[in-house]
């Protein structure tokens, strides 16, 4: 199976974080979301932020689920108030699962990343929660459509390249729901 995960910059972003990149302009999400329908039909999933979930949301198809990242801890901004501290996560599709398999909640509670370069990377256990969703297996592709630190290309190549990753430790630890 194939599948992608899109993490372009937030809506009305783009420059703010960055304005270094000159090939880094608004994203048309509209088109984005057409070209993941069209190229991904195993499926795929798009992050966003939760003041655009409503206009982005409205351009999915109707079988698309929104999932949550959770952030205990995150990053506090001046002035707002609530905080930021969740990620609306677009899924569609993802192979089926088995009655023998563990059920996968539709939320993750992980902590934001510091110091890896780029405003809004990933953490392993965000990724590690995605391939469960879609119950990526050996064999499968996933194209980071938005590579940035490379760390959802990394973690697929451990994912599947571990066995059965839910008996490790750090991950029934991490991601409790997930494991046997």
């Amino acid at each position: 199976m194939r599948f992608a995960y899109a993490d372009p910059p937030y809506v009305g972003q783009a420059q703010k974080h960055y304005s270094h990149d000159a090939a880094c302009a608004e994203v048309d999400h509209a088109q984005l979301i057409e070209s993941l329908v069209a190229g991904y039909p195993d499926g795929w999933a798009l992050s966003l932020s939760s003041p655009s979930l409503r206009q982005i949301l409205a351009m999915c198809p109707e079988d698309v689920r929104v999932m949550a990242w959770v952030k205990p801890f995150c990053s506090f901004k001046v002035n707002v108030n609530p905080a930021y501290a969740w990620e609306p996560v677009i899924v569609r599709g993802g192979r089926r699962r088995t009655r023998e398999q563990a059920t996968v909640r539709d939320w993750l509670s992980e902590s934001i990343t510091l110091r890896k370069g780029l405003a809004g990377a990933k953490p392993k256990e965000f990724c590690y929660w995605l391939f469960d969703v879609w119950n990526v297996e050996a064999g499968d592709e996933v194209v980071d459509l938005y590579p940035g630190t490379g760390v959802v290309t990394e973690c697929l190549a451990e994912y599947v390249g571990q066995g059965d990753w839910r008996q490790q430790p750090l991950f029934a630890l991490a991601l409790g729901s997930h494991s046997k």
